[in-house]
């Protein structure tokens, strides 16, 4: 029992000794004392021929100093300390208690083993401390609003490399998908994106921070200015044209539930991935689709407001192969090749001068080249012909003759005067 709570008993002992001593010496009434201490008259008859018996001890309960018949054995205490150090190191008691109860059949509360883990040293009371921030209610529906971020991360603790999670959550739910990723950049958004309508539909809204992948960070044109618009990431160009509203965060507790996703998922994902031996990206992502997200779903998800999902339908006529890629125009040059990605592509077709075509890299890794909404065929140039070098003509420099220094024009004085008084002599005499 803790301090605080033997001082509490301690109180109500010596108040009840108070009371029950004045029913004894007959200043009130055991019915009284039973009104003050709010006892029945019965049990105060009982607590006052203890006194008499045995004195101020006898207001003691007898289940003092004996132990609880549901406590644990000391056996199985060791057993569980030991399982926890060969096998669940570093796991808090909450998923510690969890995975005690699915791997080993062992049932305990995350109390208990809080208590017994503090008493072998292997964890410690950690206070959370952080500054209060305005509480932003949850959306009413699911599908009203994503929370979208990437974390990258020491994920499989060096049995693999680093990688990045893509990860969704739902305001309104609480609901998880993510995938694993080598990096966060274009192309694992729009393939986490793309899986996660193909799975749960498209969302009204989604909100993310300012990395460049959601953000363009070039600066307003001309036309975004008067059409009061701002210049778009590809990404940000995908989402618009699936009818998607962006929302942008100006710091990371903005967005403060997916946030607290990633530091949650850093715990026990982790050691999930390290119980199965997992060390791969490809094994991590079928652990993910395979179990793990409804698993934790189930047990983290909240019931929103409305239970109306407002998710909308991919329809049919939707290509969203040809919407959830990275699109670049380029100019047809004379010889009918595009440059692209520091490559060189022959095209298949000829096209007239400053011919313009959309370049397609697709999150499978293809890539097409389209034209008034249909695919041009192109070969990829791997090696430019060389040059033919003909023999320079010799060219005849004309010679450029000056005076020498003893000219009589360098010598008598101006050159340009001299010059000039010829002409006008000769001019004379022409006359």
């Amino acid at each position: 029992m803790a301090e605080r709570d033997i001082i509490m008993v301690r109180q109500k002992e010596l108040k009840l000794l108070h009371v029950i001593h004045k029913a004894i010496e007959g200043e009130i009434t055991q019915a009284r004392a039973a009104e003050i201490i709010s006892l029945s008259e019965r049990q105060i008859r009982r607590i006052v021929k203890r006194i008499r018996e045995e004195g101020d001890g006898g207001i003691q309960h007898r289940s003092r100093g004996r132990q609880s018949n549901r406590k644990k054995s000391q056996k199985l205490k060791e057993r569980i300390i030991k399982l926890y150090q060969q096998k669940y190191k570093g796991f808090g008691p909450t998923l510690a208690t969890e995975k005690l109860f699915e791997i080993n059949a062992i049932q305990i509360s995350d109390e208990t083993l809080r208590l017994w883990l503090i008493d072998a040293g292997e964890w410690q009371k950690r206070r959370k401390r952080s500054t209060h921030r305005q509480w932003r209610p949850r959306k009413e529906h699911c599908g009203e609003m994503l929370q979208m971020d990437g974390s990258e991360h020491d994920w499989f603790e060096g049995r693999g490399p680093k990688c990045v999670l893509m990860a969704y959550i739902d305001d309104a739910t609480n609901k998880v998908y993510g995938r694993f990723y080598e990096y966060e950049g274009m192309i694992p958004a729009m393939d986490s994106f793309n899986r996660y309508i193909k799975k749960y539909g498209i969302p009204m809204s989604v909100y993310f921070d300012r990395h460049t992948t959601y953000k363009s960070p070039s600066e307003p044109t001309i036309e975004d200015e008067i059409n009061g618009t701002e210049p778009l990431s590809e990404f940000g160009r995908a989402l618009t044209e699936l009818g998607v509203k962006l929302i942008y965060a100006y710091s990371p507790q903005a967005k403060g539930r997916i946030e607290r996703q990633f530091k949650t998922l850093q715990d026990r994902l982790i050691k999930e991935m390290r119980l199965r031996g997992i060390s791969t990206i490809e094994e991590a992502n079928r652990f993910l689709e395979e179990s793990y997200w409804a698993n934790y779903n189930k047990q983290f998800m909240v019931k929103a407001l409305h239970k109306d999902d407002i998710h909308r339908a991919v329809s049919k006529g939707l290509n969203l192969d040809r919407i959830l890629c990275i699109r670049t125009e380029h100019t047809v040059r004379n010889d009918n090749t595009v440059p692209h990605n520091k490559k060189l592509y022959q095209l298949e077709e000829s096209f007239p001068k400053k011919t313009k075509v959309m370049v397609e890299d697709r999150v499978d890794g293809s890539m097409l080249i389209i034209y008034q909404d249909r695919r041009i065929k192109y070969t990829q140039i791997h090696a430019r012909p060389e040059k033919v070098h003909q023999e320079k003509r010799k060219v005849r420099r004309q010679t450029i003759h000056s005076m020498p220094a003893d000219h009589p024009w360098r010598v008598s004085g101006n050159f340009m005067f001299k010059r000039q008084e010829l002409r006008k002599q000769l001019r004379k005499a022409a006359a």
